[in-house]
């Protein structure tokens, strides 16, 4: 039995091995899909960022291709009225709680949220959700580096670097909903921790939320 299936993604026919989640499939063959919390390795993938939605032939309603494995035949297609909408409302969503200061950030122009505006065609200014006011401390007590909740998109990127590149268990996830935040045990500043300025989880970081002191 063969370990790859054919798929048709955007009117292209692609060969991919059996198991693979849809969003790396498309990526690997230079297929845009906006993504923020997406990780190749993780096996669950927990679809949070809500940007990554897809059409698949023969299903009522748009899917997340992050955690959507490929099947034989499958027909797909990554732009559609139904689509855009959702991926708009989602990066709306996101930017209505993200302090959006791009000329003062120090991943402007390597920014995520940079590149799915752009690729997707979407603004990052937009009036239809009220910004959420909110009152972070800095948190500069590693040597190397600080992380600066304003900006964070909740992607859990950093955590993931942070447990399983890293094994430092230093940085987790705090209350629910929009009140999610990530944090270290007990809000300690992360050098109290043990934290040894290894920067996986700057490296992994998508926005700028933890970023170099040097680069800033």
């Amino acid at each position: 039995m063969s370990n790859q299936v054919t798929l048709t993604i955007n009117d292209r026919e692609i060969k991919a091995g059996k198991g693979n989640k849809l969003l790396w499939v498309a990526l690997e063959n230079d297929i845009y899909i906006p993504h923020l919390c997406a990780i190749k390795e993780e096996p669950r993938p927990n679809a949070s960022c809500r940007l990554c939605f897809v059409e698949i032939e023969g299903r009522d309603k748009p899917v997340t291709s992050c955690s959507t494995e490929v099947e034989e035949g499958m027909v797909v297609k990554t732009r559609s009225e139904r689509v855009d909408r959702l991926v708009k409302t989602g990066f709306e969503l996101l930017l209505s709680d993200h302090n959006l200061d791009c000329r003062n950030c120090p991943a402007n122009r390597s920014c995520s949220l940079q590149v799915i505006a752009k690729k997707c065609g979407l603004k990052l200014r937009h009036q239809r959700f009220t910004p959420i006011e909110r009152d972070y401390e800095l948190d500069d007590s590693p040597a190397e580096f600080a992380l600066d909740r304003s900006r964070c998109v909740r992607c859990g990127q950093c955590v993931w670097a942070d447990r399983n590149e890293a094994k430092a268990g230093v940085l987790g996830f705090k209350n629910r909903g929009i009140d999610r935040i990530v944090t270290s045990f007990n809000d300690q500043p992360l050098a109290d921790l043990g934290c040894n300025s290894c920067a996986h989880c700057v490296d992994a970081c998508p926005v700028g939320a933890l970023y170099y002191k040097q680069k800033a």
